[in-house]
């Protein structure tokens, strides 16, 4: 499937709060033709690369249009993981290559700006989650190792390479 999927270069950020908590959204759109069911699996912000745009830029502009939170490129670490996600939405194969960096202490209510029509269809439910209850959830999370990989981000501003994750 992955040599006939649109690769879909992708910006996702890391959103901690000062409590250690990070903002995720649940997903629960598989095709915009049939009606949002139950939340499927648990991602943070971010979404495509714009054709002339760099990665770090996508992860500001996503902030922006998807939580109402403006922020100085600068203040994105990172990267900090990468992640390739190949699978079928709304019968199209995408392969999803995704960048995550990571902005710490956020102190913030979530007031999406700039939803796209696919966003505001999926009318999807966000939340702040602590390690704890990751791991100790039910749930899937994107990427599935976040209760294990979440915790070398508390250390300290992300200084190594890009972590693989899955």
């Amino acid at each position: 499937m992955a040599d006939r999927a649109l690769v879909r270069p992708t910006a996702r950020i890391v959103v901690l709060d000062p409590e250690r908590r990070i903002l995720l959204f649940g997903a629960r759109l598989t095709d915009p033709a049939v009606p949002p069911g139950d939340v499927l699996f648990w991602y943070t912000p971010g979404g495509g690369v714009e054709d002339g745009e760099s990665l770090r830029d996508a992860a500001v502009r996503e902030l922006a249009e998807e939580i109402g939170l403006d922020v100085d490129p600068a203040a994105l670490e990172g990267p900090v993981w990468l992640r390739r996600h190949v699978g079928p939405f709304a019968g199209v194969d995408v392969d999803s290559r995704e960048t995550f960096f990571v902005i710490r202490d956020v102190v913030h209510e979530v007031a999406p700006r700039a939803l796209t029509e696919l966003e505001l269809l999926g009318d999807e439910p966000h939340r702040w989650w602590t390690v704890a209850e990751i791991a100790a959830s039910e749930e899937v999370f994107a990427p599935r190792e976040l209760a294990a990989v979440l915790p070398e981000l508390f250390g300290g501003p992300w200084t190594g390479p890009p972590r693989i994750v899955s």
